[in-house]
């Protein structure tokens, strides 16, 4: 009778210990919870043979000695699951190896059977006398027991009121009750001579093994909801751990049996015989739980944990991570498979991402179309009136007799001409011809541009550092709206270094994306985080009020994009500003190069 609810408390801890393994089996926390169960497992194994089938004076021995050594060894492992939960952190190495020192000492004392002066069965009863020596490793299983449940609460308390805090308070409770209930089996009871409990003192785990499990997997252990997520995605691991639970039983039953009884003659011919056959069927089952399970870590190591990297990466991907890589690198089907993910997963990002960029091309031509028939109607509104005005004012002017009235008038002329200039840009914006192409040097139109702008004296101050690329391809393009382009950004460099700075002006032709590109890049002010994702929207500008109207980078974008080119600002505040304009190549130009090369 006694047999059959050990032989139950170890199958459930097995299947327990690692249902909660195979959850994470990464979890510094999940394997620490196996090497629990593990000692709980031995634990039981060894009350199994003892109280089951052995009674001599070696057996017992051999009992007490493992007894001590797995009751410290759960306490090591309750100590190092207080350190490394809930937050799966680092072991400690220097203070576990001075927490564990005296284990050196009392393991090999257990073994060697120091630690009692009698154990045995005296007419039939189980009885052992302890040295002193055993009193003190009872003393320090305590003080470990003590120091665990120490941390735990400490940790309880800085994590009360979160979910952090529901499972330690689950777990303490947990320790609680097993730390009474063995020490009542254990030590009280032995203490006064009774020892009916000390057999079954492994049913006295599983309260407190069943709500340690319910704490660390988030009190999803035994709700309908994770019964249910565990039929709708059945994880391979467990498929394989059945698999080869039901191989092994039927093998078993079908081979390993009839070879035994056709082997020994039949089973039941005696007492003898029927005592060699449960201690055969016992153990045979007991010692087929090592290779099979050591067997279903493996496969979950080779082939179920990869497959889980692969399944969390997918998921991530799907919820919009696009570009998120499997960290995995095997010769196998597994390595290729992670490896085809990973380059899948690239090129899907650099789509998005493409598709983003047009994306906001396509805006920003929808802005500037919508700005251009807006300004073109304003700019027609506006300048027939001011051109009557203006007239007037000129008229007025030749008649007033005083000079107070004639500064007045020439004031209002200055700012009717300012208003007429800025219709004259809205204008330009509006009016949106084709480009007349032709192939051209952009060095040559660079010069150009550069020529221009040292007109201004404050462009002539800055530091002007120009590298072109000689022998670059020619473009096809339209001269006069490449300079007004690099014009613009020219003197927009300009205004970001009132106080004079560093310009640098660069060609290089890209051989890869077959086009020439152009950086202009200043050491000014830079542009506000907030703001770069506007400089391109039409009457869009920082600048003071009077001296600008938002039109010139508009400008500069709808001319480079209608070139078939891309331009790009990088900008980082307070520390300048590069603008990069890549052009496409002309195909002969492209031709002639490659030529050239050869």
């Amino acid at each position: 009778m006694l047999l059959a609810p050990l032989l139950f408390c170890l199958f459930l801890l097995v299947l327990l210990g690692f249902y909660v393994f195979v959850g994470a089996p990464r979890s510094r926390t999940h394997q620490t919870f196996a090497a629990f169960v593990a000692c709980l497992a031995l634990w039981t194994v060894k009350d199994i043979v003892l109280w089951g089938f052995g009674a001599g004076e070696g057996s017992a021995s051999w009992w007490a000695g493992i007894s001590f050594v797995v009751a410290l060894l759960l306490q090591y492992s309750l100590v190092v699951f207080a350190w490394v939960f809930p937050e799966d952190g680092d072991v400690p190495l220097k203070r576990a190896a001075v927490i564990f020192a005296p284990g050196a000492v009392l393991i090999p004392a257990a073994f060697a059977g120091l630690l009692w002066r009698h154990v045995g069965f005296v007419d039939g009863n189980f009885e052992i006398k302890l040295t002193p020596l055993a009193y003190a490793f009872g003393l320090y299983i305590y003080i470990l027991f003590a120091y665990g449940f120490g941390i735990l609460y400490a940790k309880y308390r800085r994590y009360r009121g979160e979910i952090w805090g529901q499972q330690l308070g689950a777990i303490l409770w947990a320790l609680v009750i097993t730390g009474t209930l063995l020490t009542l089996a254990n030590i009280a009871l032995p203490l006064l001579g009774n020892y009916t409990l000390l057999k079954i003192s492994p049913i006295f785990v599983l309260p407190g093994v069943l709500i340690y499990a319910y704490a660390i997997s988030n009190f999803k252990l035994f709700s309908l909801q994770s019964a249910l997520d565990q039929f709708r995605l059945f994880p391979i691991a467990y498929k394989v751990a059945l698999s080869i639970a039901a191989v092994a039983i039927l093998s078993f039953a079908l081979f390993q049996i009839p070879i035994v009884w056709w082997s020994f003659g039949g089973w039941l011919s005696s007492v003898a015989a029927r005592e060699a056959w449960r201690r055969y069927l016992v153990f045979s089952v007991i010692t087929a739980l090592v290779p099979n399970l050591i067997l279903v870590a493996l496969i979950i190591r080779t082939i179920s944990r990869p497959v889980r990297r692969l399944t969390v990466a997918a998921v991530e991907v799907a919820g919009g991570a696009y570009g998120t890589e499997v960290e995995l690198s095997s010769n196998d089907e597994m390595g290729l498979l992670a490896a085809s993910f990973n380059e899948m997963s690239r090129k899907m990002a650099a789509d998005i991402e493409r598709l983003r960029e047009l994306n906001e091309q396509l805006i920003r031509t929808e802005k500037l179309a919508a700005a251009g028939t807006l300004a073109a109607g304003v700019a027609h509104e506006v300048n027939n009136p001011l051109a009557s005005i203006s007239s007037l004012i000129q008229i007025l002017q030749t008649r007033a007799g005083d000079a107070e009235t004639s500064e007045m008038l020439r004031l209002i002329s200055t700012q009717i001409a300012r208003i007429t200039q800025v219709l004259r840009e809205m204008m330009d914006f509006a009016r949106t011809r084709p480009p007349a192409r032709a192939p051209l040097d952009i060095n040559r139109v660079i010069d150009s541009s550069v020529r221009l702008a040292s007109f201004d004296k404050s462009f002539a101050r800055l530091q002007l550092n120009i590298e072109t690329q000689d022998n670059a391809p020619l473009i096809f393009a339209d001269a006069d709206q490449l300079q007004q382009v690099f014009l613009n950004l020219l003197l927009n460099a300009r205004d970001a270094m009132p106080d004079g700075g560093a310009l640098n002006i660069c060609t290089r032709y890209d051989t890869q994306g077959e086009k020439m590109i152009v950086e202009i890049s200043d050491n000014g002010a830079g542009i506000a985080l907030e703001h770069r994702a506007h400089v391109f929207d039409p009457f869009f500008t920082t600048k003071p009020a009077g001296t600008g109207t938002g039109l010139g980078l508009a400008v500069c974008y709808g001319i480079i994009t209608a070139h078939g080119g891309q331009i790009e600002i990088n900008s980082h505040n307070g520390r300048g500003t590069s603008v990069r304009v890549m052009l496409p190549v002309a195909p002969a130009a492209h031709a002639k190069s490659e030529d050239e090369k050869h």
